[in-house]
């Protein structure tokens, strides 16, 4: 039987890297990279960030591809914080060879990773996600006809005990205790400031209050029922082929009614740009991606009312949206365009076409959000400000469908071990409780 004190022994002084234990890495990793290079994945971004680096003065930087690969890396083992990916990626040998860092190097600390996404602007993060749809157009993985929309809440690297007010600076203590004393109560207690606070309507309006941490957090109701300075993440999801074909990311306070245009806006050109590419770069093969762009938007009742029902219609683009339960009977006058689309959206909705529309937005978009935010990491911000969130945002929606594709296994089947937590257990984002796949 070994024992501890037979292992003990003085460490050499000197080791060469060669005889360090090294790792064969993961085959899924080894896939990705494959992909990667395949594509041109380095040479792309390099090309696109030369601009943000200086040619000769200053201590070696971080690479381009090591920084969006650190990124995947945050994606697949469901680490949201900068500061986490940087320790597992010092960790693991075999994340060491898919960034392709050696033995003999340093891995990137997390301040590193902190400056080169400050470093690198927002326009080139769409640029790269852009590429990546491309990646996807090429294998018939994205078609642009049928999209759905719909948005989540994350809660945001701020506390709400900080907001302050918009108009004075005053923090929520101080404005209670002058509330109080305006009342007649001179030196308030914590039970005072309380029962006075708990009298008050509208405690917490954003009109009013604001986060000096993350200017751009809203106070909202997170899923689970809290009250928590958050933001609103909106996917735009392919129907036919499950790909997030855009992303944006709005105030949390604003409606879903409201931040519809700009995302299906986003959709529509981001198709539109496929659309074109395919044009230039296959112009004898048969379109993958419809050349008409978008034809129809699937959205559940939180998207409905009669102004967005008829802007879809001028879009020239079929909704298809459930209608929210109304009392009595609505007042068409004067709207008789509003009362024609309305109605044409409800005959849509009801039917068998419709309805297997809506079952499969169900299915889709839920399970992006699943992959991107629960196993993923990101439901909680650990990063302040709209531009920095929508960098990290725009990284880690786009591996899913070119490895469902590349590793030959089908979108049932990753949901199936994403949500058993298969991948966590093998160092890939996982866990969670089990959910029905659906095909």
């Amino acid at each position: 039987m070994g024992t501890r004190r037979q292992r003990e022994k003085q460490a050499d002084l000197w080791i060469a890297h060669t005889d360090l234990a090294s790792s064969p890495g993961h085959p899924f990793y080894q896939k990705l990279n494959e992909l990667l290079e395949a594509e041109g994945f380095d040479e792309f971004v390099e090309s696109r960030c030369a601009k943000f680096y200086a040619a000769r003065f200053g201590r070696p930087s971080l690479a381009p591809g090591i920084y969006f690969r650190s990124l995947l890396i945050g994606y697949f083992e469901g680490i949201g914080a900068e500061r986490g990916i940087a320790w597992r990626l010092a960790d693991s040998l075999a994340l060491r060879r898919f960034v392709g860092i050696g033995l003999d190097e340093y891995t990137p600390d997390h301040s590193t990773i902190s400056r080169t996404r400050r470093l690198i602007d927002l326009d080139t993060h769409r640029e790269v996600f852009s590429w990546v749809l491309g990646v996807l157009a090429d294998r018939g993985l994205v078609q642009g006809q049928r999209i759905a929309i719909d948005a989540t809440t994350l809660e945001a690297n701020a506390a709400m005990r900080s907001i302050v007010r918009r108009d004075t600076g005053e923090s929520y203590d101080d404005f209670l205790s002058g509330l109080a004393k305006a009342s007649g109560i001179e030196t308030p207690t914590r039970e005072d400031l309380v029962r006075l606070d708990r009298k008050r309507k509208k405690r917490t309006s954003n009109k009013d209050w604001k986060s000096p941490a993350d200017a751009d957090a809203r106070v909202a109701k997170m899923k689970d029922g809290r009250t928590h300075l958050a933001h609103k993440a909106e996917h735009a999801v392919d129907l036919d082929t499950g790909a997030v074909v855009a992303v944006t990311l709005q105030a949390a306070d604003k409606g879903d009614t409201t931040t519809l245009d700009e995302t299906l806006c986003e959709a529509g050109m981001a198709v539109a740009e496929l659309a074109r590419r395919e044009a230039e770069l296959q112009p004898d093969d048969n379109p993958k991606v419809n050349v008409a762009g978008i034809e129809e938007v699937v959205a559940d009742k939180g998207y409905h009312s009669g102004a967005v029902v008829q802007r879809m219609k001028s879009y020239d683009v079929r909704s298809y949206i459930p209608e929210k339960r109304q009392k009595g009977r609505r007042n068409w006058e004067g709207k008789a365009e509003q009362q024609q689309a309305v109605y044409q959206n409800r005959q849509r909705v009801r039917g068998s076409y419709g309805k297997g529309l809506l079952r499969r937005r169900g299915e889709l978009v839920e399970r992006s959000f699943a992959h991107c935010y629960e196993t993923g990491g990101l439901r909680r911000c650990h990063l302040r400000g709209r531009e920095n969130i929508l960098k990290r945002q725009l990284i880690r929606k786009r591996p899913i469908l070119p490895l469902w594709h590349d590793v030959g296994m089908s979108a049932t089947m990753w949901s199936w071990w994403m949500q058993r937590g298969w991948f966590r257990s093998v160092g890939f984002a996982g866990g969670g409780r089990r959910r029905r796949s659906a095909g």
